[in-house]
């Protein structure tokens, strides 16, 4: 009887439990909004290069629209919205010609419509190769998810070596993701293998870049250290990765698009002229694959890919190279502030500032009152706490806190105060 009743108790969190989650949902918040406050709309502030958006399916049930923080909490308040984490050169939607007759009530002057802006399945609340939505009603424990960096859609574990095809019957790679022997991830960034065609150069980098799919076949530094090629030297300054690459590669013939083929080994470490780059006047440097991916775009393997810390850093930027990012459009690739690491990073530090402002603004409010006033609101909230820590020490731990509990507590202390007047 007494276990039944047990189980059938409320789950208790001590105070400081309570507090604790509270600042963990605080902080993700910060993370995922970017610093974001949601008061304005981000619409003047143009193409953003990464901030949180929204899709509000009432609105736009075609999922072609995609609304920042502000007007998601504003202008669609009590509508089915879809949290879509962050996306990239994106510019707010809310109010243009997708919405019909609906205009945004922050920013009301908008084009007709953000031609810059691209759209996945994610605006339909749709993911991964199975188009399913996230959180997925039909099941019971929800899987965490892993984010392209190329296309953003999300996937599934079990679902990152398919593509659309093979759900119909084609054939499934075996993919391991590279964790270590805590299950902690090994990689700072996912290309899905839909994605891996137009990106699939990165391969000649070989493991200069790319995170092993199993812990055995990982680099001994990478198993014994989270933070590896965080000296990575830039590609453009020395001009050869320290694994030389042609080494890596003996003749290698493979399809490339419109018909062509990509011939290395032979002419792989070879560079002519037009495979230059400079970086200062004194310094001309060589390509460091030694192949004009504009001419031959390789495509080696499609397959999904794990890239480790700092890769970015170790792309090639020489002009043949650059002219091949802006061909495929994936010259955000060279930018390290478009890493969702980064994005973070900055939201932490505009966190920080926004809590010691707050800590600043209190300390001024307290510093501009009278002596007397001081001391009320000082011993106020001694009171409180001499208040709380009676009530803590009293009460019974195995029972619940309950709203007349905390109605007590403040109900004694204006009995307190009243006394004191």
């Amino acid at each position: 009887m007494d276990s039944a009743f047990e189980d059938e108790a409320e789950h208790t969190v001590s105070i400081q439990e309570y507090l604790k989650d509270v600042e963990e949902q605080e902080l993700e918040a910060d993370l995922v909004l970017g610093g974001d406050e949601g008061k304005e709309c981000t619409y003047n502030n143009g193409y953003m290069k990464r901030q949180a958006i929204f899709s509000c399916l009432t609105c736009t049930p075609d999922g072609n629209a995609g609304v920042c923080t502000a007007c998601s909490l504003s202008c669609h308040d009590g509508h089915e919205i879809v949290e879509l984490w962050t996306k990239r050169n994106f510019r707010c939607d809310c109010g243009n010609s997708k919405f019909g007759e609906f205009f945004c009530k922050l920013s009301p002057n908008k084009d007709i419509e953000n031609v810059e802006n691209s759209y996945n399945q994610n605006f339909k609340g749709s993911y991964c190769t199975c188009s399913r939505p996230y959180p997925d009603p039909d099941v019971e424990e929800q899987v965490e998810m892993i984010q392209c960096c190329v296309c953003e859609d999300w996937f599934h574990e079990e679902h990152i070596g398919l593509d659309s095809s093979d759900e119909s019957g084609g054939k499934l790679i075996n993919v391991m993701i590279p964790r270590d022997e805590e299950g902690e991830p090994l990689y700072e960034d996912f290309i899905c293998k839909g994605c891996s065609a137009v990106c699939s150069f990165i391969r000649l980098y070989n493991q200069t870049i790319l995170a092993s799919g199993s812990q055995k076949d990982a680099p001994v530094e990478t198993a014994k250290d989270k933070k590896v090629l965080s000296d990575m030297p830039l590609a453009c300054r020395s001009g050869k990765l320290e694994n030389d690459i042609s080494q890596s590669s003996d003749t290698i013939s493979e399809p490339v698009s419109g018909g062509d083929s990509l011939l290395l080994g032979e002419n792989s470490g070879k560079n002519t002229d037009s495979d230059q780059c400079i970086t200062d006047a004194n310094a001309p440097v060589t390509c460091v694959i030694g192949v004009n991916l504009v001419v031959a775009s390789p495509v080696l393997e499609c397959k999904p890919m794990f890239l480790l810390k700092n890769w970015r850093d170790a792309l090639c930027k020489c002009e043949k190279c650059s002219e091949f990012y802006e061909q495929k459009h994936i010259r955000f690739l060279l930018d390290k502030e478009d890493s969702i690491m980064e994005y973070e990073k900055m939201a932490k530090q505009k966190r920080e500032e926004k809590l010691q402002q707050q800590e600043g603004a209190e300390l001024t409010m307290l510093d501009k009152l009278g002596h007397v006033e001081k001391i009320e609101i000082l011993s106020g909230i001694a009171d409180m706490k001499d208040e709380l820590r009676s009530f803590l020490g009293s009460f019974d731990p195995s029972k619940t806190i309950t709203s007349a509990d905390v109605h007590q507590i403040f109900e004694n202390l204006a009995k307190k105060r009243r006394r004191v007047e």
